[in-house]
């Protein structure tokens, strides 16, 4: 399935592909993890093995129930590229009950794919955590002033992501993230000012607007 001659256009998007046999598509890889069916064990065989494909294909196939927080501290040592990072996080690490424990701790470290995935896994679960409260957003808001002066590539593409995506979960979480936003904004940083701007400009516009107030009137139908 691999290209190696797609490693040239990968690197352009700042995928790390020293250990990449080339650009396998995803959807290939979710169609070979479909027909492999979940496999705890496979999985950390295919991580140990250190190819970028393998270990895409990794998270596709563990078992988020079997995933331990030993396993994801092993996991995120390893974390090279920012590919890797989101993918985890989105296809099996906020699957976990550990979720939310890991952003507040891996938000304080400062290795910089083990803070993206503190950042990744806020904007994850902010689209999918459906049960949360917003309380739990809430708590993040402080962590992304906090780190948004990193002025590090990944982790700030990741600190606004995060801002973001709480912002679009509902009204309520709209209204504070803004809040979160405006305040960064005032910071004297480069990255803080490029994160609270490109945050702001989404948040405050009419589609995003829309769309909020409209999921709200649907819920009180329902109600």
């Amino acid at each position: 399935m691999a290209d190696p001659s797609a490693k040239q256009g990968m690197e352009r998007f700042g995928i790390f592909v020293d250990n990449a046999l080339g650009g396998v598509p995803t959807p290939e890889l979710k169609k070979l993890a479909r027909e492999i069916g979940k496999n705890h064990e496979l999985a950390d065989q295919l991580w140990n093995s250190g190819i970028r494909e393998a270990r895409h294909l990794a998270v596709l196939v563990d078992e988020p129930e079997s995933v331990t927080l030993r396993q994801m501290e092993r996991w995120v040592k390893d974390f090279d590229s920012w590919d890797i990072v989101d993918g985890c996080c989105l296809y099996l690490f906020h699957k976990t009950p550990y979720a939310h424990r890991k952003v507040l701790e891996w938000s304080n470290r400062k290795e910089e794919f083990v803070k993206r995935a503190a950042f990744s896994m806020m904007a994850v679960l902010a689209v999918h955590d459906k049960l949360a409260g917003d309380g739990k957003f809430l708590k993040f808001l402080p962590i992304i002033k906090r780190e948004s002066t990193d002025e590090r590539n990944f982790v700030k593409k990741a600190v606004n992501w995060a801002l973001r995506q709480i912002g679009k979960r509902n009204l309520n979480l709209n209204k504070a993230a803004i809040a979160a936003g405006e305040q960064i904004r005032k910071t004297n940083s480069r990255s803080a000012r490029w994160i609270a701007a490109d945050a702001l400009r989404e948040l405050k516009g009419a589609p995003v607007q829309a769309r909020l107030r409209e999921k709200r009137l649907r819920a009180g139908a329902r109600a």
